[in-house]
């Protein structure tokens, strides 16, 4: 760790770490939505809204500290870009749940319940590694293991669109569909976007 003579502003981590805590409460929303019926959908959207918006306070707070803030704990790019990303997450998961209430899709194709379940442990991950920023100690794990996630979210989301265009679905359907997976996989490339700006952050800081 290197050592410093100037004190830094450490509310940072405590915004991150809230920033985070949402996005996991955004995963549960959308592992709600599989197995919702019509009316609890809505219900379930306007909750993911809800939080989306908590999560743009958030940014938005962090964005403010930044701004206002002589010594930052590390570099102001480093800093933008974490924030910038995570509400990227909390922006395509939001829209994929938006999509589906707008779409009216009555049943979502098999397979995206993995998408779901791979955004669910990422956002674990993520809101665990979040409080290690105050030391950089044990992070190592926590990039390699997101970064394979979001290897493993792109084999489900090719098996997706290569089910979508099997000729089941009629044309429109497909579209629809599409749209949704793409930006469920939009969300795990967040996610691992957050990994790398950690990553990026810890080595600068060894």
């Amino acid at each position: 760790m290197r050592f410093r003579l100037t004190p830094r502003e450490t509310s940072f981590y405590d915004m991150f770490s809230a920033s985070a805590d949402n996005i996991v409460t955004g995963s549960k929303l959308l592992m709600e939505l599989l197995g919702a019926d019509s009316a609890s959908r809505v219900e379930i959207a306007e909750r993911m809204r809800a939080a989306e918006h908590a999560g743009d306070d958030a940014t938005h707070a962090i964005f403010h500290q930044l701004n206002s803030s002589f010594i930052t704990p590390f570099d102001r790019e480093d800093i933008y870009n974490l924030a910038s990303s995570l509400d990227d997450i909390m922006d395509f998961m939001e829209e994929a749940v938006d999509l589906v209430v707008l779409y009216q899709i009555e049943e979502l194709p098999k397979g995206v319940e993995q998408q779901i379940e791979v955004l669910a442990r990422a956002a674990e991950l993520t809101a665990e590694a979040m409080p290690g920023l105050r030391t950089m100690d044990n992070l190592t794990e926590y990039w390699i293991e997101v970064n394979r996630l979001e290897n493993q979210a792109d084999q489900i989301h090719r098996k997706l669109l290569a089910h979508l265009f099997n000729g089941k679905y009629d044309a429109m359907d497909v579209l629809k569909l599409k749209q949704i997976v793409d930006v469920l996989e939009e969300a795990a490339d967040a996610f691992e976007h957050v990994a790398n700006t950690v990553e990026t952050i810890a080595v600068k800081e060894s």
